[in-house]
């Protein structure tokens, strides 16, 4: 087959989340499995060129019809990693995507539409006829809008379309305006409710629901997500367009990279290991507390990893520090606070903590150390309030750190607890779930999970080794993917 990716980013050259992760894995797997695949992208002034090998000019005389005139784009080819990525810059005094950030603009809109128009453009010019087209969140909503409603009139009627949500809280809300930059035009038609009118607002369109009603295959990044999305508040209120269309919507889990996390061959930790000599895994956590300069001493070592804002339950990774230290645990944290108040609020918990030899705060991100902890913790905690896939807990499982979680998305779908989950068997359940949000919940399984330590090393041994042999590289969801592909050629 022959797949075209259209996505606002694609790591490690454009990234601002998990968004570029999956669009780099995704390919390269596609890819291994001996299909051909492209990714188109914007040509941000800000992205990461020294991770683009031969830059060249592959289309230099593009013009995007726009606002009844028309926008000139050049379009240049390179190479990301082995994926080929065409990067479109369009020459307009918008500056569309020099502006020094990826998102965060006033019109972050209108720059998306047109770089959605322009994808189409490019492909409709330069006669490239993909088998299928995948693109991915709000910023690419409009993708199967256009080519259903005016693309498949000018000789790409054969394309089809799979659309991937990875967060439904941002959707693309924008006024009339978009019609008639895109030359979709026809306002009394769009503003129909089974079309491209928000659910909510009468007066605005939504560009999220544009995607899922015009596209022939709708996912998200988990199986549970999906069911939640559909009939749960974390749909963001596209519950209802998703149960209309819930022939073709499904949850597929995202995978994540092994060769670069994976405790046999990662190079930011001093002692690699397998489960075949899981021993070496109490080295790292040597090393580990020497760089934070935590005491040796015998206790387990929790650790959380990622942003600490609401999504992430932030109220409740404050109080897994507390808790951590009052059962003779070590707590480290490594994350990056998205508020003023967040962050200030972990500042002054860092300060008060500074003397403890038991607990490190590391406010900011660090790649490197991160690596490190995933290696040199015992146990790691996710308590988010909603997590459409989760890395963290597949990371942690698959360097035999334990994972604490949430029940809820695709944590759901990847940690079963080791004393209640009955769907799964004894010898296959990895760590330890709680589900609802207050303190005694998560109190419950962290409990459980020391209490292992303490008093059954042996078992929480195997526990931790249970969870390296699990695969959640990119392998199952990639067979999934050409699943969809070959469902939506073969169906429409």
């Amino acid at each position: 087959m022959y797949i075209v990716q259209i996505a606002s980013e694609c790591a490690p050259v454009i990234k601002a989340g998990g968004l570029g992760d999956v669009v780099y894995g995704l390919s390269r797997e596609l890819e291994t499995r001996g299909h051909c695949v492209e990714i188109i992208l914007p040509k941000y002034d800000c992205m990461r060129y020294d991770h683009i090998w031969g830059l060249h000019d592959a289309y230099i005389n593009l013009w995007v019809p726009w606002y009844g005139a028309a926008i000139h784009c050049s379009v240049y080819c390179g190479w990301v990693h082995g994926r080929v990525c065409f990067f479109i810059e369009p020459h307009s005094q918008d500056n569309f995507f020099n502006r020094g950030c990826y998102y965060g603009c006033d019109d972050d809109n209108m720059r998306f539409a047109f770089f959605s128009k322009a994808a189409l453009e490019f492909l409709l010019q330069s006669n490239k006829r993909p088998d299928v087209i995948h693109c991915h969140d709000w910023q690419t909503g409009l993708v199967p809008v256009m080519l259903f409603e005016i693309y498949k009139y000018h000789g790409m009627e054969y394309q089809r379309v799979c659309y991937t949500i990875h967060n439904f809280k941002h959707q693309g809300i924008s006024g009339v305006d978009i019609l008639w930059g895109t030359g979709l035009n026809r306002e009394p038609y769009y503003f129909q409710y089974d079309k491209l009118r928000d659910n909510f607002n009468p007066f605005a369109l939504n560009f999220m629901k544009g995607g899922i009603v015009y596209s022939n295959a709708v996912t998200t990044v988990s199986p549970h997500h999906a069911w939640e999305a559909r009939t749960t508040d974390v749909g963001c209120g596209l519950g209802h367009t998703l149960h209309l269309h819930q022939d073709k919507f499904t949850g597929v889990l995202n995978g994540i990279d092994y060769d670069f996390w994976n405790p046999e061959i990662d190079r930011y930790i001093p002692y690699n290991y397998t489960q075949d000599d899981f021993e070496q895994k109490a080295y790292n956590k040597k090393a580990l507390r020497e760089r934070l300069m935590l005491r040796h001493a015998d206790k387990p070592i929790i650790a959380y990893i990622g942003r600490l804002d609401y999504q992430k339950g932030v109220h409740l990774v404050h109080h897994a520090i507390y808790y951590a230290l009052n059962k003779q645990a070590q707590f480290v944290l490594l994350g990056s606070a998205t508020e003023p108040a967040i962050y200030a609020h972990f500042q002054h918990e860092k300060q008060f903590l500074n003397s403890n030899p038991d607990v490190h705060l590391e406010l900011g991100f660090n790649e490197e150390l991160s690596h490190l902890i995933y290696a040199g913790a015992d146990m790691i905690v996710v308590p988010s309030n909603y997590e459409p896939c989760g890395l963290t807990q597949m990371i942690g499982l698959k360097y035999g750190t334990v994972p604490i979680v949430r029940g809820v998305g695709g944590l759901v779908n990847t940690v079963f607890d080791r004393d209640y989950d009955h769907n799964v068997p004894p010898e296959q359940r990895n760590g330890y779930v709680f589900y609802q949000t207050d303190h005694h919940a998560l109190e419950s399984a962290m409990e459980r999970a020391i209490a292992l330590w303490y008093e059954y090393p042996q078992e929480f041994r195997k526990l931790a080794i249970t969870g390296m042999e699990y695969d959640y590289s990119w392998n199952h969801p990639g067979a999934n993917y050409v699943e969809i592909y070959d469902w939506i050629r073969h169906k429409w």
